[in-house]
């Protein structure tokens, strides 16, 4: 066997035997967590305690309704979750709805989750088909860390560039009606791995330690864009933030999302054209080339594809537009920008299809003398027939020029 591949196999059989042998009875607590960042602002944070093979954690996330999560989980040998109980609290939900409790047992042969609240009582059975099946939950890294602890045991000598496949089951009130998905944990060597699965638009990637245990996790290839990282010191008073994000949310009026949804109006002589878009905030993160990548096509936005509509023949950009409704997608480059104008609409906006543009051509490019923290887009009219569409975010400042027919 080559030393590179003894290599990998010793480090995979020893995190393998190190996990195994944390699940006696008689092992000391540890504790530890986990803060997910987007740019700036805090959008979970979570608090563990684990004794061989027992865990319990007190969690807090708004993304972006604010839940506050109490969970035990016993783990199997193989460092899968056998039993998972999670209390899930959600204040901003009706009243019958705030209080739900999550029971799973887990095995290769079977999935059975209940989820009870006052309204009544959901169950759900699941076939893994003999296959390792993790709970995924975007908010709670605690459950990322375990699903790639448990893939990494299941598969001790996957090789640099090897994948783990396994399935995935979910907690939240949203996904009970989802069936099993499908996870593939790709080794990428030197410490790191990556996620990628059938809920996720994009691959996520993650870093370890020499037992395996997860110490960042990075959403930058992912329509999450989260920054995770491991608390071993100084943990967290979970209840209290929780309940500050609960007294912000009343404050609001209830739950926001994350990236606001918009419509920008403007009417050029006769011809009403209007943008519907999602408004992401900067949060003190670099966006060309980070948030907005290189070279990808970008939704122009975020959450659902963004929509442009006019009333009357046109162009936007020098492309031809018939009346109707289209989306609006954007790639840029370090020297330029281009903008697509695809004839389907009402899609999410990871669903670029582009057997349906309608052409592509180049933006004006400038800058802003001051950042724009909200991604904004305006419709500005010059004269009878012209005018101009502009997108302005962090310190970019994107035109297309518009001519009515």
């Amino acid at each position: 066997m080559p030393l590179h591949s003894r290599n990998v196999l010793c480090a995979r059989s020893l995190a393998a035997m190190i996990l195994l042998a944390g699940c006696g009875s008689s092992a000391a607590p540890t504790r530890y967590g986990f803060v997910a960042l987007l740019g700036n602002d805090t959008v979970s944070i979570e608090s563990v305690t684990r004794t061989g093979n027992r865990l319990t954690s007190d969690e807090v996330d708004r993304f972006p309704r604010v839940r506050r999560r109490h969970t035990e989980i016993r783990l199997a040998s193989d460092g899968s979750i056998r039993h998972l109980e999670m209390d899930i609290r959600t204040p901003s939900e009706p009243p019958q709805e705030r209080l739900r409790h999550v029971v799973a047992d887990v095995s290769k042969k079977a999935i059975r989750i209940v989820k009870t609240d006052s309204t009544g009582v959901v169950r759900i059975n699941q076939d893994p088909g003999g296959m390792l099946a993790m709970p995924q939950l975007e908010q709670m890294y605690s459950l990322t860390d375990l699903y790639f602890a448990a893939a990494f045991a299941s598969a001790p000598s996957t090789p640099v560039g090897g994948t783990i496949r396994l399935r995935q089951y979910y907690i939240d009130r949203e996904f009970d009606r989802f069936s099993l998905h499908r996870g593939v944990v790709r080794i990428l060597g030197n410490g790191r791995a990556s996620l990628s699965h059938d809920w996720l638009s994009g691959t996520a990637t993650a870093t370890f330690d020499s037992a395996h245990r997860m110490l960042t996790y990075s959403g930058a290839g992912t329509t999450y864009k989260v920054e995770v990282r491991r608390l071993t010191d100084s943990l967290p008073d979970v209840e209290a933030i929780g309940a500050r994000f609960a007294a912000e949310e009343a404050a609001k009026g209830g739950p926001t999302q994350l990236s606001v949804r918009d419509t920008a109006r403007g009417v050029i002589g006769h011809d009403t054209i209007s943008v519907d878009y999602g408004r992401p905030l900067m949060r003190g993160r670099v966006l060309l080339g980070n948030i907005v990548r290189y070279g990808d096509v970008w939704r122009t936005g975020a959450n659902a594809a963004t929509q442009f509509t006019a009333t009357a023949p046109m162009t936007l950009a020098g492309m031809q537009l018939a009346p109707g409704t289209y989306t609006l997608w954007t790639v840029p480059t370090k020297s330029e920008v281009d903008l697509i104008v695809n004839t389907q609409y009402g899609q999410w906006g990871t669903e670029y299809n582009p057997k349906y543009d309608l052409g592509r051509r180049p933006l004006v490019v400038g800058t802003m003398s001051a950042p724009v923290e909200e991604f904004t887009m305006s419709i500005v009219p010059g004269d009878a027939r012209h005018g101009t569409m502009v997108l302005e975010w962090g310190s970019f400042r994107w035109t297309a020029p518009i001519v009515v027919q």
